[in-house]
């Protein structure tokens, strides 16, 4: 019961947003669809091992969720490193936010 709420909670205020982020910031710089699609299987994997992560570490879910409503984490720094379709989007990411 505890895990669910944690679960939804994390969901709400960090995976949900930090798509939206994503999904913004591709679009503002007008990435190629072949990283818009990798995006969207990054983050339909990285989602659930997220928030698998927060029921299980109840101190990283908050102290993320303050991170991620400051700024202080961006939304690349989420994205797993290991996924093969999160790698190329984090780079595109970082490219683009240090030409901005």
């Amino acid at each position: 019961m505890i895990a669910e709420f944690i679960a939804s909670l994390f969901a709400l205020f960090v995976v949900d947003p930090v798509q939206a982020k994503i999904e913004g910031r591709l679009a503002a710089v007008q990435a190629p669809i072949e990283i818009v699609s990798q995006a969207r299987a990054c983050l339909g994997t990285t989602g659930p091992i997220l928030i698998e992560r927060a029921t299980g570490d109840v101190w990283w879910a908050g102290a993320t969720i303050v991170k991620i409503a400051t700024g202080l984490t961006g939304p690349a720094e989420l994205l797993d490193a290991g996924n093969p379709a999160c790698a190329p989007v984090a780079t595109y990411l970082t490219a683009a936010e240090a030409e901005a």
